[in-house]
């Protein structure tokens, strides 16, 4: 089966194996790109913490077989996704990782991000946008796994060896979002607990403002519905896709 784009109403998808293929950015015109500018500088005058660094983007997928994706990937900057606000122009999915942390009891770990983030108070799996090789170097499989073990340490203090990280599914979400979410080994609650304090502290001694301000731990996804605040597009769906397979 070959496909150049998700279903439409496709959220999540196993897939063991991806393949990965450099492309570049779509063109811009003069006056998108003016307008995508004009966007851009007036979202970093209400969240200054928001920065124009290199990102990853998607730019297409197609099933090689049951379990195998290949997966364009563009190298864009986090201005590019101003272009959503743009009417009529077009902008590439968005392309991120996240890790799906269970506890010893089964549950699943939800973060909520704290007010500084892009998405204040949202909750989601710990996780961040893909970040691009160095020029010369491949994005591939491996490189994936490093950089979701690195999104867990960096926002939840817990350390997992790249090769303990399991991709475990894809999701398709809001603009087309791709998600690789990746499976961690399980670990105790009060361990992660201990994580997340440990990780604020090395924030707020770096003088930065911590990503993430709370945790939770879901048995069902009816939790959800008790947590203040919105939740990742994604979320229901791993939780509920964990949970019961038991």
């Amino acid at each position: 089966m070959t496909e150049k784009s998700f279903a439409a109403d496709l959220k999540l998808y196993d897939v063991e194996h991806l393949l990965l293929a450099e492309t570049g950015e779509p063109p811009v015109s003069a006056r998108d790109a003016e307008a995508r500018d004009r966007v851009w500088e007036m979202a970093v005058r209400s969240n200054p913490a928001l920065f124009d660094g290199p990102v990853v983007a998607c730019g297409g997928v197609e099933w090689e077989g049951p379990r195998t994706l290949r997966l364009f990937w563009a190298r864009v900057t986090y201005r590019h996704y101003a272009l959503r606000r743009v009417p009529g122009a077009v902008a590439l999915p968005s392309l991120f990782v996240n890790v799906l942390q269970p506890d010893t009891d089964g549950r699943v770990l939800a973060v909520r991000m704290s007010p500084s983030t892009a998405a204040p108070g949202r909750w989601q799996l710990p996780g961040g946008s893909v970040e691009p090789p160095e020029v010369g170097a491949v994005l591939d499989e491996a490189t994936l796994a490093g950089q979701a073990a690195r999104e867990l340490v960096e926002e939840l203090g817990v350390e997992a060896a790249d090769e303990d990280l399991r991709l475990w599914a894809v999701t398709r979400g809001e603009n087309g979002s791709i998600g690789l979410t990746y499976r961690a080994p399980a670990r105790a609650e009060a361990t992660l607990h201990a994580g997340l304090e440990s990780a604020r502290a090395a924030d707020r001694a770096r003088g930065r403002e911590p990503e993430l301000d709370a945790i939770a731990l879901l048995a069902d996804a009816a939790e959800l519905s008790g947590l203040q605040g919105a939740h990742a597009d994604y979320l229901e769906q791993v939780v509920r896709r964990f949970t019961a397979a038991g």
